[in-house]
């Protein structure tokens, strides 16, 4: 029988991922100015949906691994991450505001970090599963940085936001 866990963490992934369907990218972000190094938009979905069954599998690992309760500081910030990984699209797709997801990425890839550290205490494997996430964390943030720059003082796409 599969371990309802699982589903939890897989489910939990899910409802974070709803963001970027939520706040999905727009006519506004299709006229943005970006870098030519920038991967092509479907390599996205496929790139978060693995991200995200590897984010569930490490959760789910920690939580068999600590059933003495030592894993509750780490499941606490592998939840942190997850909620503030969630709140990037809302920021940058919906408010349109690639500022306030700059530094919110740069919020998440510390929380990231710091579930990683936290991880190797109770589960090796957990920890390395999350080391690919913080990879991709860390070039969205230099993507998130360069449209960003790329487009301040657009009134055109920011809206009046420079």
């Amino acid at each position: 029988m599969t371990d309802l866990a699982l589903w939890v963490f897989i489910g939990l992934c899910a409802l974070a991922a709803s963001s970027g369907v939520i706040f999905g990218p727009s006519e506004w972000y299709y006229k943005l100015n970006k870098p030519s190094w920038q991967p092509p938009n479907w390599l996205f979905g496929p790139a978060w949906t693995i991200l995200y069954g590897m984010i569930a599998i490490a959760g789910w690992l920690i939580w068999h691994a600590s059933t003495d309760g030592s894993g509750t500081l780490a499941l606490a910030l592998w939840g942190v991450q997850l909620a503030l990984n969630a709140g990037w699209s809302a920021l940058f797709f919906g408010l349109r505001r690639m500022d306030l997801a700059l530094f919110e990425c740069g919020v998440l890839w510390i929380a990231i970090g710091l579930t990683i550290i936290a991880f190797f205490d109770i589960s090796t494997n957990a920890a390395l599963l999350m080391l690919p996430y913080l990879a991709w964390v860390s070039f969205a943030f230099v993507l998130n940085w360069t449209v960003w720059r790329l487009n301040t003082g657009n009134q055109a796409v920011n809206g009046g936001v420079s």
